[in-house]
């Protein structure tokens, strides 16, 4: 934990501890006055070295000291160390950068705006965090598989200079809420606004207590999605359940921030540039601004995402657009040189990011939060799009005081199998993986032809039967089913496979092609459920059927229905590497 998260020398910028130790060339975190005090930690020379974590300072440790002249810091400040010979100023910015590793980010988008995160971050951000047990088991996410991040802004008036807000003893509701889904390939997002004022229902949320203990909160039917979180106790597992429910999309992990993490934020990067039609003075927000170009930070920049009276037709609707420009552009100030290059900001972002964090156990360290940084840093912001969930006003509230929204099936249904079929919203995207796509589209041909051909008698199928994500007693009862209704005698269960797979998978040799296609024809299989290995197999070896996550009976068609390709008509976005004018 840094000093100043530990109440000591709140004046020192967290770039100023880091000093050039002359032994060894490398930049060193100082944390003390006198060698027995001082924890240092070398920064990495090379990119690909993960440093040591720091001890955390003691309590009674001192404040940390201004370097002296000639200590060299890391923000090219004087003093610094002359250059060797032949090395040149870019050396030397490259090498800033391997120093200052990464800086992280609180929200998952950020973290992929910045590009940041390949690297370690240092032990003592650690203690910055703040991290829930939510008791959903999700665990964290799978580098093989699509990421599916749910993060939380709540409108709890806690932090310094947010008494003023109203409402200061509310535990906060889930004001605003992004599902950010990062594709299985890392090339595209998207991210999933979900209106506060949804009509919806709440389920059932066991709750992890102070003392241990894990309270059963029950379900609550068309209310607003916003209740998710803090009311009647609930905490930010209740509304990653709410989002499942809502969504039939699996959410691996979430982050949650309060109105500090905007301010401090949009200050460690240096002010996020936003654009404005128009005059806007917002007396409830206190948004103040002339038409044009504006760099805001600090209450300004909370006063701009907060606004529900400054753009369009004054709705959480418009409003959610405004933030979703917001973070477009702090996504793009984040990939800029300026702050890229600069230590100050380093330091600055990673400090007010991990403060400002509440996460579930999954990413409950630098090290874990690292860990997906470096899953998305090389995502280009182009194939990045906000888009809102497509809603209709409430029909069930009187004309004159329309409040809360419903979900409009029509859009949105075709919009979450999109996300839910891994299928990008970005043209960019698509247009890089068109040659892609047609190398798929060939392969699904040759795969198709494997069907058509001589099929077995049932009586010489041979097949053993794993159970590899379905309902338990799948394998049992898949056997019964093939020997008793399809007359295939020659069939094994062997219980549960090794590992799960997400799609029923039949495995076969060459000359066991006739074999495969009569199972495949009993089972309702794809082509694309079909594995033909290179070698031969013997007279009496069996083919192996492991059945995944999307077996439900035997009989029933397998694998889930082809994901839209298109986006619905009007579908509402907004693409992370254009600037936009709120209007």
């Amino acid at each position: 934990m840094d000093a100043q998260s530990r109440g000591r020398a709140d004046e020192i910028d967290p770039a100023d501890q880091w000093v050039l130790n002359p032994r060894t060339g490398n930049y060193e975190l100082r944390l003390g006055h006198s060698a027995a005090q001082q924890h240092s930690v070398a920064a990495p020379r090379r990119a690909r070295r993960r440093p040591s974590a720091p001890p955390a300072p003691t309590p009674a440790s001192p404040a940390v000291p201004k370097p002296r002249r000639g200590d060299g810091l890391p923000g090219g400040r004087r003093g610094g160390r002359s250059r060797k010979a032949g090395e040149s100023r870019g050396g030397r910015s490259d090498r800033r950068r391997k120093v200052l590793a990464a800086t992280g980010g609180t929200l998952a988008f950020l973290l992929v705006g910045g590009g940041l995160g390949s690297y370690l971050y240092y032990e003592h951000l650690n203690g910055n965090l703040k991290v829930i047990d939510t008791g959903t088991g999700s665990g964290s996410f799978k580098k093989d598989q699509p990421i599916n991040i749910l993060v939380i802004g709540t409108d709890k008036r806690s932090g310094k200079g947010n008494e003023g807000y109203g409402d200061a003893e509310s535990v906060g509701h889930a004001d605003t809420t992004i599902l950010f889904h990062v594709s299985k390939d890392r090339s595209n997002a998207t991210a999933l606004s979900i209106p506060r004022d949804l009509i919806t229902d709440i389920p059932a949320c066991p709750t992890k207590q102070s003392n241990g203990s894990v309270k059963e909160i029950p379900g609550t039917k068309g209310t607003r999605f916003n209740n998710s979180l803090g009311q009647e106790g609930r905490d930010p597992g209740c509304t990653m359940r709410t989002v499942k429910a809502l969504t039939g999309i699996e959410v691996d992990n979430f982050m949650m921030v309060d109105f500090n993490a905007v301010k401090s934020l949009s200050t460690a990067v240096g002010g996020v540039p936003v654009c404005v039609e128009k005059d806007v003075k917002d007396r409830d927000s206190k948004l103040d601004l002339k038409a044009g170009e504006h760099r805001l930070q600090g209450e300004q920049a909370l006063a701009f995402v907060r606004t529900r009276h400054a753009f369009g037709n004054e709705s959480d609707l418009d409003r959610i657009k405004t933030q979703q420009q917001f973070l477009s552009s702090m996504m793009r100030e984040m990939k800029s040189k300026e702050t890229l290059t600069s230590p100050k900001k380093f330091f600055s972002l990673a400090e007010a990011a991990t403060k400002s964090l509440t996460v579930d156990q999954g990413l409950g360290s630098i090290g874990k939060l690292t860990d997906l940084a470096g899953e998305l840093k090389d995502m280009n912001l182009k194939n990045v799009t906000f888009t809102t969930l497509p809603v209709l006003d409430n029909p069930n509230e009187p004309s004159n005081r329309k409040a809360t929204v419903v979900v409009n099936s029509a859009q949105a249904d075709p919009l979450l199998g999109m996300i839910r079929g891994d299928v990008s919203l970005t043209e960019v995207e698509k247009k890089e993986h068109a040659a892609k796509e047609a190398a798929e589209a060939d392969a699904k041909s040759r795969q198709d032809a494997l069907l058509q051909g001589n099929r077995s008698a049932a009586g010489d199928v041979r097949v053993d039967v794993y159970n590899g994500g379905g309902p338990p007693g799948s394998a049992s009862t898949t056997l019964t089913w093939l020997q008793n209704s399809k007359g295939v005698y020659k069939a094994s269960n062997h219980g549960n496979a090794s590992t799960r797979l997400a799609a029923t998978q039949l495995e076969y040799a060459p000359n066991q092609a006739d074999q495969a296609r009569a199972l495949a024809e009993m089972m309702g299989l794809s082509a694309t459920a079909m594995k033909m290995g290179a070698v031969d197999a013997g007279p009496k070896t069996p083919m192996k059927l492991t059945l995944g996550s999307d077996f439900k009976e035997p009989g029933a068609p397998l694998g889930a229905p082809e994901a839209p390709q298109q986006a619905p008509d009007g579908l509402q976005r907004v693409e992370a590497d254009k600037a936009v004018c709120a209007k």
